[in-house]
């Protein structure tokens, strides 16, 4: 079994409401589908969530690496052979790990196709009965946020993840607000997307949060600051994050050594794919850091993959690929059902394509043979 077809999908997504974090405001998310066929004739679907701000990579800089570089590199591999994969796309070029992630994926839904089974059997089988996720509020007004905190419980769910990061004052005011609406037995995460910028006032917003007993607050400081991480963590009660400043296994051993925070947020997008994930998650489960596999809002394929790589790993413990929730339309058929997230024993990704869909959203088609 070879690979000897690859097409390419850019496609927007678009989003019932805007999705506004500290560094951006989506109107909707920009996605490359990579769609692989074999000799004989197995379908692999993978995907890539560019994100400038955090992976280093635009969308149409996505399509071009793919289609010039990466694609050419693994036509005529042997998808289970998924570690030479890697190498082979490493060594063709530096970083771009989404659009590595995107055949990454798709090698793994030609696995699980060929072998007959769901990718999570490929990786070490189900360490969790069941995965849930949280209800991830964008930044408005704290009184906004407060409501919509009210009715997501109301509605089912059992834990909530803030986004903020623009002013740490009104930050402040916004998670206060929340954890008054909805009480202390509700867990609330607290995402800032590197908003607070430096230790000082990151330290600063985090002494006044400390009573409000946060399940933690992710990557309050700019990416690649794992001194001020560790500088954040000595000096506050607050469980902490990483999330941009954690890519890959090296930042991982860097976070280790100078005790720099208290979980990881492993994101298929930012690491090339399903094998690094879980390789940083077991390496990670070595040092005795727990692991939650993040979002960069993917459609159902990238938040299949990686809800698979979660409920492979014991010490992934948190997830929250909310992502098709979002959309108004998608292109697959993950079955969410507040708070859980249901993966079928199907082979592969267990998804059924919506190629119709997928036709309408596509913004850009390459095919590469």
């Amino acid at each position: 079994m070879k690979i000897v077809k690859a097409e390419l999908f850019g496609i927007h997504l678009p989003l019932k409401t805007p999705f506004i974090i500290s560094y951006a405001t989506f109107h909707h998310m920009p996605s490359v589908i990579v769609k692989l066929e074999t000799d004989n004739g197995l379908i692999g679907w993978g995907e890539a969530v560019p994100d400038e701000h955090v992976t280093g990579e635009s969308f149409f800089g996505c399509i071009e690496i793919l289609r010039h570089i990466l694609l050419p590199t693994v036509l005529g591999e042997y998808p289970f052979q998924i570690e030479k994969i890697h190498h082979k796309m490493n060594e063709a070029i530096i970083a771009n790990p989404a659009a590595k992630a995107a055949i990454d994926i798709a090698c793994y839904d030609l696995m699980g196709k060929a072998s007959g089974l769901p990718v999570y059997d490929l990786i070490g089988g189900k360490s969790h009965a069941e995965l849930t996720y949280p209800k991830v509020l964008s930044i408005e007004e704290p009184a906004v946020m407060a409501e919509k905190a009210r009715a997501a419980i109301a509605s089912g769910f059992h834990s909530l993840k803030l986004k903020v990061g623009t002013d740490t004052q009104m930050d402040v005011k916004r998670i206060q607000a929340v954890r008054e609406a909805v009480g202390f037995n509700v867990p609330i995460r607290v995402d800032v997307n590197q908003g607070w910028q430096t230790y000082a006032a990151a330290i600063g917003a985090m002494k006044q949060l400390e009573p409000l007993q946060l399940a933690w607050i992710e990557q309050p400081i700019r990416i690649g600051d794992i001194d001020g991480l560790a500088k954040i963590k000595q000096q506050c009660t607050v469980p902490l994050m990483a999330d941009e400043s954690i890519q890959h296994g090296e930042h991982l051993i860097e976070m280790v050594k100078k005790e720099a925070v208290d979980k990881i947020n492993i994101k298929l997008m930012k690491c090339g794919g399903i094998f690094p994930a879980i390789s940083i998650a077991k390496a990670a489960e070595y040092a005795g850091i727990d692991c939650q596999i993040g979002s960069m809002v993917e459609s159902s394929i990238g938040s299949a993959a990686g809800y698979h790589a979660a409920i492979s790993r014991k010490n992934i413990t948190s997830t929250e690929l909310t992502g098709p929730l979002l959309f108004s339309k998608d292109i697959g058929d993950l079955t969410y059902d507040v708070p859980f997230v249901h993966l079928n024993d199907k082979p592969g990704l267990g998804l059924t394509i919506n190629e119709s869909a997928l036709k309408e959203l596509t913004v850009a088609q390459v095919s590469v043979k």
